[in-house]
Order: C-alpha cells, then structure tokens, then sequence
C-alpha cells in the first residue's frame, strides 16, 4: 500500500501557473506508475498525465504544451507544473500510484487538492 500526500492547489488567475506535488510514501512496492487526474464539477474523473519509472509520459491532449508532469525518483515524489491555466481546468486533482505484484495492479489514490482557475 502506497500513501500520497498531495500540495500545491489553490486559486488562481487565467494564464498563471501552479505546481502540484505528490510525495509517496515508503512502501515495500514497486511503484511503476504515477500521474494526476481531475475530476471537474459534474464530470468525470480524467487522465491529465502520467509518468513511467523510466520517464516514459502521457499527457492529456486538453493540456499539452501546458501541463509537464515530472518526477524526483530519490524523493518519490511527482510534480504537475501547469502553466497558461484557464478556467476549464478547474477541478480537484488526484495523484495515483500503480504498483504491480505478481502480476495484479494496484491503484493508490491522493486526497485530492483543489485547483481553481478564476476569469
């Protein structure tokens, strides 16, 4: 079992910027996988990006050239640098964690921290 402690939501104005950080907790686990989704009012929970322990990326394509997930592997930590925010991005984003063992994937899942985008 993997523990995420989310930072770094708030609000904040169109085309300004705010770094997310998730820090993972020490785990007997693997973590092959972390990444932010967002759950906007009345929508359902999406896929903003992930990253590989190799580095390989996903980014959502309603925030790419903005959003740069990034990790620091000796801190266990993921980064969600957005940039040119807009008010369609406002939403609580969640950080995740998947671990496989033995072949079953495991999911582990941040509070959640707002981010609001005002006009």
């Amino acid at each position: 079992q993997v523990q995420l402690v989310e930072s770094g939501g708030g609000l904040v104005q169109a085309g300004g910027s705010l770094r997310l950080s998730c820090a993972a907790s020490r785990s007997t686990f693997s973590i092959d996988a972390m990444g932010w989704y967002r759950q906007a009012p009345g929508k359902q929970r999406e896929l903003v990006a992930r990253i590989t322990t190799t580095g390989s990326t996903n980014i959502a394509d309603s925030v790419k050239g903005r959003f740069t997930i990034s990790r620091d592997n000796a801190k266990n930590t993921v980064y969600l640098q957005m940039n040119s925010l807009k008010p369609e991005d406002t939403a609580v984003y969640y950080c995740n964690a998947v671990t496989v063992v033995v072949s079953r994937v495991y999911d582990s899942w941040g509070q959640g921290t707002q981010v609001t985008v005002s006009s």
